[in-house]
């Protein structure tokens, strides 16, 4: 269950995590009383539960009350990666000193959360997660231990984030184990000027097993939902619709973020991604494959699947059965290490298909996805196992 941002804004700022002061609205005429009673100029925020809204032009700078009712008006209506804008949220601008990345993810293969950070935030940062890597600090969170300041602190130097940082990630933390979320991201947050420490913008995501803890929300559904994250939703996995050409099916949040990685610095982009968390029936996987082919823009299909408490024999299977029910119209290289991968390599082998690949690396197999994406032939049933 996705939250609009306001409504991340409203459990920040209910745990101690500093906003600017805002309003939301769904009429450009009190978009002007909202910018009146803030000072006059304003950022109109577009509310819709998807990224890239700086760039599609849905957060636009107003000079003044009769600005931000003339771009509340531009803004509504507005379609931004098929989410029509319904509500603006309309805030105080903040003087910007630097910006940074964080964030909290829950990681199920691992049974553990991922701190993520960076000293790089803002509007680009997935494009320094793909060019830059080193410049994004991964830290596994023992959700037993939980984040200390002194966790924090060392979340802070990892990324390289000021020390006043610290209050911040710990009650990020607070927000996501009191509030039942498996996602809380903040990007940007900011030093301003003044040196405050403030959220700028932020996302959390609930887990759907507590609803029943979290009917402040109501039904937060999205009726311009992507279909396909609609689909993924009512199947109980986890699909985050991107731009790019290579489906990414992986298990655990952390193993999956590092594949977006290696598949962008392989030349490619992602088009989606599916977590299949700690489970891969051959209905998971029928399930997943059949979301991720649905996406017009995928060119290729990357699966990788480190085996822990699911063995590699599962997987395999999992997709030898999918294979019989879904129809694959694209190519799948895969990738299988951990529990039971030779098995699980040799399961594939026994049962070939003309679309399917394996490759014994993450890097090759990003490769060889990357190059299938862009036009490159099918090996024709063979399998580029290496071994």
């Amino acid at each position: 269950m996705d939250l609009y941002e306001h409504q991340a804004r409203e459990l920040f700022e209910e745990h101690g995590i500093v906003v600017p002061r805002a309003r939301v609205t769904d009429d450009p005429k009190e978009a002007r009383a909202a910018a009146r009673a803030l000072g006059g100029r304003v950022v109109v925020k577009a509310q819709v539960k998807t990224g890239g809204r700086g760039k599609a032009g849905g957060v636009k700078l107003a000079a003044d009350p009769a600005a931000a009712e003339i771009t509340a008006r531009q803004i509504l209506g507005m379609d931004i990666k098929g989410h029509t804008v319904r509500t603006v949220m309309v805030a105080e601008p903040v003087d910007i000193d630097a910006e940074f990345y964080v964030s909290y993810v829950l990681d199920r293969a691992a049974g553990r959360f991922l701190a993520i950070a960076s000293a790089e935030g803002g509007m680009e940062i997935e494009e320094i997660a793909a060019t830059s890597p080193e410049a994004v600090a991964r830290v596994p969170v023992d959700p037993a231990q939980g984040v200390t300041s002194a966790k924090a602190a060392e979340i802070a130097a990892a990324a390289g984030l000021p020390p006043q940082t610290v209050d911040v990630l710990v009650r990020l933390w607070d927000v996501l184990v009191r509030e039942d979320a498996t996602l809380v991201e903040v990007n940007p947050l900011v030093r301003t000027a003044q040196g405050r420490i403030v959220a700028l913008d932020g996302k959390v995501t609930l887990d759907d097993n507590a609803r029943f803890r979290q009917a402040r929300w109501g039904d937060t559904a999205d009726p311009q939902e992507d279909p396909l994250e609609a689909l993924a939703a009512e199947r109980g996995l986890n699909y985050v619709k991107l731009d790019g050409e290579v489906g990414i099916i992986g298990n655990g949040a952390g193993l999956v973020m590092s594949t977006l990685d290696v598949v962008a610095g392989c030349g490619a982009r992602p088009a989606n991604f599916l977590d299949i968390g700690g489970g891969a029936s051959a209905e998971v996987m029928a399930d997943g494959l059949a979301v991720i082919l649905s996406d017009p823009g995928v060119k290729s299909v990357f699966v990788n699947v480190f085996g822990g408490i699911t063995a590699c024999d599962a997987v395999a299977d999992g997709i030898v059965r999918a294979l019989a029910t879904v129809r694959l119209t694209k190519p799948l290289v895969v990738r299988l290490d951990g529990n039971n991968a030779a098995r699980g390599r040799a399961l594939l082998e026994a049962h070939p298909h003309p679309l399917v690949e394996q490759a014994p690396t993450m890097d090759e197999a990003a490769r060889r996805a990357a190059q299938l994406a862009r036009g490159g032939a099918p090996l024709g049933g063979q399998l580029a196992h290496g071994h």
